[in-house]
């Protein structure tokens, strides 16, 4: 009788002990919905841009190849044996000066030798139109038959004809003679001669070549689009900036810069490279660039027209790709992945992803997080005000306080399970 009324008393503790137990796992989730609640996130205060097409800046930089379009060889053009050199070897020479001398006694014996010639075909030309006259006046008279006015009319014109071929001859030797001296074409800097005086020089010979330097062309490849901005932007009639190439030098020494004209734009696209072949013209009055020497060059005020662009901080890497965060109609923060475009210094072209008229982010974006209540403010306008190295820092801190917030939320569940324990051992 006292076994089983112990029994039935043990029963009754057990199930109150069961009830205590529910009752405090009861008030520990009241109490832990209580503080999920009252960690509920404020709203995130954050400069927001509404996108609108703008004009971007093209930031790019073309490999480009100087040339001088007025280098020419100076070649001889008569033979002989090369008597003078008349500059310095390097040194600049003007258009006209005297080079070299070949041989130029030879020649003008040949031009003195036709000179005569010529003077012969003279004297045999007076002599026909002599002849020509009095037969013409004998034949009037019935003096003289017709054949023998027209043998006379014949020996003119063989006259006439010896004079021409005498003095072509003549023209040809003075040209000869004028070749033994040897000028410069154009003005610039010259080469070291190719030929040493007392050699025999033969027609045509390399002698030296002359090189211009103060005015150089780059010939550089461009994309299509640029391409075709370029021509967008010519052919608008309220365009206010011009586009300036500037040329810099390829290894960064110095601080010298070229600053020309585009001066030729290609009309098709080379289906090798898939590019369109440009040029521009610099003036380089100091002839601190060379022909030969690669350059580095930017063309200052193209730009690509009616394009979206976001702050390069704006933009983050999520599970697809790179994204921006907008605020959606609610005021709340959203992610949307984006394709992105052209890279203009802070700015970055959105291909795809964005609309005209939507909000992005674009300050305080590693504190941004899906749902998130967002408290708007008007973008202004630096676009580099937040460096990559102040994102990063956000986001390792945002990642230290979300480590804490989960090491807060796991302590009670280890209070709750020693309690447990313990009841447990009680119950046991």
């Amino acid at each position: 009788m006292r076994t089983s009324v112990s029994a039935g008393r043990a029963g009754w503790i057990w199930l109150v002990v069961l009830a205590l137990g529910l009752a405090g796992c009861s008030e520990e989730s009241s109490q832990q919905s209580g503080g999920g609640q009252q960690q509920q996130q404020p709203p995130l205060k954050a400069q927001v841009l509404e996108l609108e097409p703008r004009d971007l800046p093209v930031d790019k930089q073309y490999s480009a190849l100087l040339r001088s379009e007025q280098q020419v060889d100076v070649m001889a053009r008569v033979t002989g044996v090369l008597q003078k050199r008349q500059f310095d070897e390097g040194a600049n020479v003007e258009q006209g000066q005297a080079l070299f001398v070949i041989e130029p006694d030879r020649y003008q014996a040949v031009v003195s030798q036709r000179q005569a010639g010529l003077e012969s075909a003279q004297a045999e030309l007076y002599r026909a139109q002599r002849n020509w006259e009095r037969y013409q006046r004998l034949y009037q008279q019935n003096s003289v038959s017709q054949q023998q006015r027209d043998e006379a009319r014949a020996d003119l014109l063989a006259a006439q004809a010896s004079v021409a071929q005498a003095q072509a001859a003549l023209n040809d030797a003075q040209l000869d003679l004028d070749y033994s001296t040897v000028e410069a074409p154009v003005a610039g800097q010259i080469s070291l001669s190719e030929i040493n005086v007392g050699n025999l020089v033969q027609a045509p010979q390399l002698l030296a070549t002359i090189t211009p330097l103060k005015t150089l062309q780059a010939r550089f490849s461009l994309p299509p689009e640029d391409a075709m901005a370029i021509r967008l932007q010519r052919r608008a009639s309220d365009a206010q900036q011009t586009i300036t190439p500037i040329a810099t030098s390829r290894d960064g020494l110095g601080d010298d810069r070229l600053t020309g004209e585009l001066s030729f734009l290609g009309s098709r696209v080379d289906p090798d490279t898939g590019t369109v072949q440009a040029q521009a013209t610099f003036d380089n009055p100091d002839a601190l660039f060379l022909p030969g020497q690669f350059v580095r060059l930017t063309l200052d005020g193209l730009v690509l027209p009616n394009l979206l662009a976001v702050p390069e901080i704006a933009v983050t890497e999520g599970r697809e790709g790179p994204q921006v965060y907008i605020v959606d109609a609610s005021g709340k923060a959203k992610p949307v992945t984006v394709e992105l475009g052209e890279r203009s210094g802070a700015w970055i072209a959105i291909q795809s992803g964005l609309e005209a008229g939507q909000r992005v982010i674009v300050s305080n974006v590693p504190s941004a997080q899906p749902g998130r209540a967002i408290e708007a403010q008007p973008f202004d306008g630096k676009a580099d005000s937040t460096p990559a190295s102040a994102q990063q820092n956000q986001g390792d801190g945002q990642q230290q306080a979300q480590g804490a917030q989960n090491a807060a939320q796991k302590e009670p569940q280890a209070g709750g399970g020693e309690s447990g324990s313990a009841a447990k051992g009680a119950n046991g």
